[in-house]
């Protein structure tokens, strides 16, 4: 039987833009090297981990060898692997501005998890480095690619809602391990708000299409909790958008797994819950006509981010998330830092227009 003429065909592997996998944690192990396997147009072709029997297991199970198999240390041999022409950084927070700027005088392009660095200043630091070298970065945010995510943006800048007045966002999760990188400040630069609660601060921004004029928050420390001894268990902030658009996001390491965006306007709602979950996404649009559920599938977000950035790399033109995006966060997330040291409201920057800090539309976005 003939393929159907619609159904995409994988690159070849001649074709396919190389990527080395740098970390190899729980992300990269459950959500990356699968994603990459069944990319159209990413392949895996080096690992880069301080553990090296992990590396050659995975190598082996990749289909890779022993040789595929770097060393933090040993970074700089992908220097000479014309085939690596990408890596995906995958380590805590505060390590992202070494390797990007190692990769980016290597001549590798950079999709970097989110989020970008530790603050601002570190974050356009990596853009700079990137720019420096002609290589693209791009920040992993895995929301902006999925048809979800798109169809409710739409909802809501079609005008289908009428006015939009509000917004509210919570993503939170319990963390026990007191010793997990993500509770040290000094490689996570915070506690939930640049792990969970930067989706709802991106996401938000990504629906509306502006920035935040301006923010207020406050967070909560608790004493005698060995969890929380450098960062925070909770941060609620409120986002200040053009027309007079409000955001109230929560963000917490003290709850029960919860990942929900609402957004309210004068003549309709759109709901997503869960809202921000590897699989399983839901999307509810209500409007005078009644609830509707688009039938939108389930893909892989991963496999998504892989193949936008491939393809970027390929025709040379920016991301849609790239690093610049990343660093707009930091900024806001610097901010919301400094409301809740302050207790006062923060003014941002104002940033005239729409999608400000995006580059090149995905090619299936609103599909």
């Amino acid at each position: 039987m003939p393929l159907k003429p619609d159904l995409p065909l994988p690159e070849s592997g001649a074709r396919r833009v190389g990527f080395a996998i740098v970390g190899l944690g729980q992300l990269s192990v459950e959500e990356l090297i699968p994603a990459a396997r069944t990319s159209e147009h990413a392949t895996i072709k080096a690992l880069v981990t301080d553990d090296e029997e992990k590396g050659r297991a995975y190598a082996r199970a990749l289909d890779l060898t022993e040789d595929d198999v770097y060393t933090y240390e040993r970074f700089e041999d992908l220097k000479e692997r014309e085939d690596v022409e990408a890596v995906y950084i995958v380590l805590p927070n505060s390590l992202h501005r070494d390797f990007t700027e190692r990769a980016a005088r290597m001549g590798k392009h950079v999709l970097c998890e989110k989020p970008l660095s530790v603050n601002a200043q570190e974050a356009q630091a990596m853009v700079d480095a990137c720019r420096a070298g002609g290589v693209l970065l791009m920040t992993a945010y895995r929301c902006q690619y999925t048809p979800q995510h798109w169809a409710a943006r739409e909802a809501v800048q079609s005008g289908r809602l009428g006015k939009v007045k509000l917004l509210d966002s919570v993503h939170g999760q319990s963390e026990d391990d007191p010793e997990a990188w993500r509770m040290r400040l000094d490689l996570a630069g915070g506690g939930p708000l640049p792990d969970v609660g930067i989706y709802s601060l991106n996401t938000v921004r990504f629906v509306l299409g502006t920035e935040p004029e301006w923010v207020f928050s406050t967070l909560h420390q608790p004493e005698g909790d060995e969890r929380f001894r450098e960062v925070e268990e909770s941060v609620s902030f409120m986002l200040g958008f053009p027309g007079g658009v409000v955001a109230n996001c929560l963000t917490s390491y003290g709850i029960h797994k919860t990942a929900t965006l609402r957004v309210l306007g004068e003549e309709g709602t759109v709901l997503m819950d869960p809202a921000f979950t590897y699989q399983g996404l839901s999307l509810t649009i209500s409007d005078p006509q009644g609830d509707f559920q688009p039938k939108l599938p389930d893909e892989d977000q991963f496999g998504l981010e892989f193949d936008h950035f491939a393809q970027r790399v390929r025709d040379g033109r920016a991301p849609w998330t790239p690093g610049e995006e990343g660093v707009q966060d930091h900024r806001v997330m610097d901010a919301i830092y400094e409301s809740a040291r302050t207790g006062q409201v923060v003014r941002l920057t104002p940033v005239p227009g729409r999608d400000a800090f995006r580059g090149e539309k995905p090619e299936a976005a609103g599909q």
